[in-house]
């Protein structure tokens, strides 16, 4: 009950905050970190910012490559609807096995020329172009097109036998750990979310994403309506927790671990919002006097949805030059993180 306090109380406060959006973006970046810090990886905060804005100072590594995969999917549970994460269609998208059949053709709509998808279809034409009947060939071209995307609909993309276990039965676990979430359906949000991530560890469904459980176990929360204008960062609340505790011999102990995850990362969101804001209302004080088409109001929401920024980030966002860029970050007074002398990077810590 002490959790599921923690978590509401978080999700009532960034309902009616004016930096929702800048503490989401930021705690999609720290989750995606601590995901890796969990399984033993470190990876750079300002590295995985710059990775996600395409301007890498060096070549991405393995470890980054995997945080922006679990940056990416927060993102993606917390755009969407909140059942979804948790279908069969949300599942599949998460695990990188969509088939791209009618639902994802549905989902394309219009395509760049304006018109419907279905220009292949023989109703679209007249049957009769300059006096020659065109309708069999038509209605030909038209089933071997759909055969083609039956076909292609019902593949599943091939992996390789040497990364992953040939015999291992994903859907059919999967399955079976749905089967033990809708078993928690009368039990309080936050042990449900524990006991779902629980059954996660023990079946693994998915080989070589063993993170992605504690993403759904956040999104189990969202669904519960327990957090609706937030995604739980579960990553950053149980690295707060000994691994002698995460990864306890006992059943019983791993959940209490589980549940006060949530409360951790509650507790620890509200005090970054808190912190967040307040350093929001000292940057806004600068621009008293400042004419109306002056660019520091934009940096101040640039620096505030983002961990750090690089000067190449401020002039892309802002249509700048670099010297400019660098010219707006000292006017703002932002402290300089890395500490190095060339590709430099500013934030809000």
């Amino acid at each position: 009950m002490a959790a599921e306090d923690a978590v509401a109380r978080l999700d009532e406060r960034l309902s009616r905050s004016s930096i929702r959006e800048g503490w989401i973006a930021r705690t999609h970046f720290a989750d995606a970190r601590d995901s890796l810090w969990l399984a033993g990886e470190l990876v750079d905060l300002e590295d995985l910012v710059l990775h996600n804005e395409r301007m890498d100072v060096r070549a991405p590594t393995h470890e980054l490559t995997l945080a922006h995969a679990v940056f990416r999917a927060r993102r993606r549970i917390l755009d969407a609807d909140p059942s979804w994460a948790l279908s069969i269609a949300g599942l599949d998208a998460l695990r990188g096995r969509a088939s791209g059949g009618k639902a994802d053709r549905q989902g394309r709509g219009r395509g760049n020329s304006g018109h419907d998808d279905d220009w292949d279809s023989p109703e679209s034409f007249s049957g009769e172009t300059d006096g020659f009947d065109l309708a069999d060939e038509l209605a030909a071209l038209d089933a071997a097109v759909a055969r083609s995307r039956q076909f292609l609909s019902s593949m599943t993309p091939a992996r390789d036998p040497f990364v992953y276990d040939p015999d291992w039965d994903e859907d059919g676990k999967l399955e079976g750990w749905r089967e033990a979430v809708r078993q928690t359906d009368d039990l309080p949000s936050i042990l449900a979310a524990a006991i779902a991530l629980e059954a996660w560890e023990a079946i693994s469904p998915v080989q070589h994403s063993s993170w992605l459980g504690r993403q759904l176990a956040a999104a189990l929360v969202r669904r519960r309506e327990k957090a609706r204008a937030h995604l739980p960062c579960l990553n950053t609340g149980m690295r707060t927790l000994p691994r002698e505790r995460r990864r306890a011999r006992d059943r019983e102990a791993r959940l209490v671990a589980f549940v006060e995850s949530f409360a951790a990362a509650a507790l620890k969101g509200m005090e970054d919002h808190d912190r967040w804001l307040l350093a929001r209302r000292q940057l806004e004080r600068k621009l008293a006097g400042r004419r109306s088409t002056s660019k520091l109001p934009a940096l101040i929401d640039l620096v505030m949805a983002r961990p750090v920024v690089s000067t190449g980030m401020v002039a892309k966002a802002l249509s700048v030059t670099p010297r400019a860029a660098q010219d707006l970050v000292a006017e703002l007074g932002l402290r300089e993180t890395t500490g190095k002398g060339r590709y430099r990077a500013w934030g809000v810590l």
